[in-house]
């Protein structure tokens, strides 16, 4: 009987990669692997030659009879393409069905965006909340940050560049202008560690690259005792400064704020027209 190794590989440096990892990827019969073209060159700088199939959300259930045939004589590794399967990316699945199945799965850590991230931001990693992707949708990802407003944990939030400034908006009308480290390409070539508050992040990342990982400072005590935000005209109007301030031009604050509140697209203006007024 096999084993299913689940194999943490580099987020980018491909130094990162452990000794156990690469033992284990040259031993195994075959790797399912999120993007096996990724993965192939991952193979290609170890220079090993191991079966390749692909394995990712939208297949696995289709791939899993080839897996399990394949525990049945020897083992297989399960690789993303960066990271630990699992943590925001494919495996969680696959993972609990080769258990269910009887075979023994074993994990062989490796890098993670998550950890990286933490200990380069200068907040603390004591105790924190993993949001991963946010959603896609505008008012699903505002209703998700506005739950967070009275969590003391710092917030651990992945972000691609194309969505990068709509989610740092967002941030700021949910939260307010708190601190934050935003890591950019980390353990590659150009990578970056801004650190700051939100305002100043909108306006450093106006034309994001790369993949992003951000973490921001929890709440205090005193947002911790506010556990919601009436939606009134002081909130509207406190929101809309905020989003001034931070360099947020009109449409945007106005369209971004009309979606969570009661009042039009029309009304908003009209507030942020009175409020560029005081």
């Amino acid at each position: 009987m096999g084993k299913l190794y689940v194999v943490g590989t580099p987020i980018g440096n491909l130094e990162d990669l452990t000794r156990r990892a690469a033992r284990v990827l040259g031993q195994v019969a075959l790797i399912a692997a999120e993007d096996t073209r990724v993965t192939r060159q991952l193979l290609n700088h170890l220079n090993l030659h191991v079966p390749l199939t692909s394995c990712h959300q939208h297949n696995w259930p289709a791939k899993l009879p080839v897996i399990l045939r394949t525990l049945q004589a020897g083992d297989v590794a399960l690789v993303t393409d960066a990271g630990m399967p699992a943590i925001s990316d494919p495996g969680s699945e696959l993972v609990a069905s080769v258990a269910a199945a009887g075979f023994p799965v074993e994990v062989v850590p490796g890098v993670s965006a998550v950890t990286t991230a933490l200990a380069a931001s200068g907040l603390s990693g004591d105790r924190f909340l993993f949001l991963g992707f946010l959603p896609r949708r505008n008012r699903e990802r505002r209703a998700l940050l506005a739950s967070t407003i009275p969590a003391p944990h710092n917030l651990v939030i992945f972000e691609s560049p194309h969505r990068m400034g709509a989610t740092l908006l967002n941030l700021m009308e949910a939260l307010g202008d708190r601190e934050l480290a935003v890591c950019r390409e980390l353990t590659k070539l150009h990578e970056e560690v801004f650190r700051g508050t939100i305002s100043q992040a909108i306006e450093h990342f106006e034309s994001p690259r790369g993949e992003f990982v951000l973490v921001v400072r929890g709440a205090s005590e005193a947002e911790s005792a506010v556990a919601t935000v009436a939606p009134d005209l002081v909130s509207i109007e406190n929101t809309l400064a905020r989003l001034r301030e931070s360099g947020a031009r009109a449409r945007e604050a106005v369209a971004s704020v009309a979606e969570s509140s009661s009042l039009t697209k029309k009304e908003v203006y009209k507030v942020w027209l009175q409020t560029a007024q005081r």
